[in-house]
């Protein structure tokens, strides 16, 4: 009777390309920033059509292991910027943490009326006067997060007069109306048109979607949608029992 093939022998080809690719970068031999062979080499090397190859290779740039760059090639990518479930941190301070350097674009900052929506959330009533900004985060010139915030002008009546470009909305906050809880909801979202556009993906692409309501002493400070690319941001947690 014939050896049963092992699951590697069953993988797809593409996926063994891609397995071969981690291997590499996880163990270290291909460090950030190397750059990978070209889809023709690696169609070469397995025996693949070049469409197998390039299959792999967006597969694995999709997923934040690889970065293409126009007329260069395809290089290994930085490790993904990891967020906390337990924390929340200013994505300024996140991002210098890694070396690297932050930037925003302010979208939208005015004052508005409260959805039924909005209202609910920050305690007051429908129609209530209420601070709305729209802003895009940057971790070296890239888009890592698109947050929309509704905030409660009784405990930070100066918002709109803030430089978000200089401070970011968490850490003027945290300065005017210091936190003392947060409720946090996440969830798996398809870009839609304007957020696509805003973080630089496909529409439809993979997001990570962060809902927070944050507290201070006298009452609900701000309620925020925070989205992320998939491929750019993952979050996470240590518990100690």
């Amino acid at each position: 009777m014939g050896k049963e093939p092992s699951a590697q022998d069953r993988e797809p080809r593409y996926a063994a390309i891609k397995r071969h690719i981690r291997d590499k970068v996880e163990c270290g031999e291909w460090p950030v920033h190397f750059r990978v062979p070209s889809e023709n080499h690696l169609a070469r090397e397995f025996g693949v059509s070049r469409m197998t190859a390039r299959r792999a290779l967006s597969e694995l740039t999709d997923e934040g292991v690889l970065m293409r760059t126009q007329g260069l090639g395809t290089f290994v990518a930085e490790p993904v910027p990891a967020g906390s479930l337990l924390e929340v941190r200013n994505i300024a301070d996140e991002v210098s943490a890694r070396g690297h350097s932050y930037s925003s674009t302010i979208l939208l900052l005015e004052e508005t009326e409260a959805s039924a929506g909005v209202a609910r959330a920050l305690g007051l009533a429908e129609g209530a006067r209420v601070f709305h900004s729209v802003i895009v985060h940057r971790d070296n010139d890239l888009p890592i997060q698109w947050e929309e915030r509704y905030t409660n002008p009784e405990l930070a009546p100066d918002y709109l007069g803030q430089d978000f470009s200089r401070v970011t909305p968490n850490a003027y906050l945290t300065r005017v109306a210091p936190l003392t809880e947060a409720d946090t909801t996440v969830e798996a979202i398809a870009a839609g048109d304007e957020i696509a556009g805003a973080l630089q993906v496909e529409t439809g692409n993979a997001c990570l979607q962060i809902w927070r309501r944050t507290m201070s002493r006298s009452g609900i400070v701000s309620f925020a949608r925070l989205v992320h690319p998939g491929s750019r941001y993952r979050l996470g947690a240590q518990l100690r029992f």
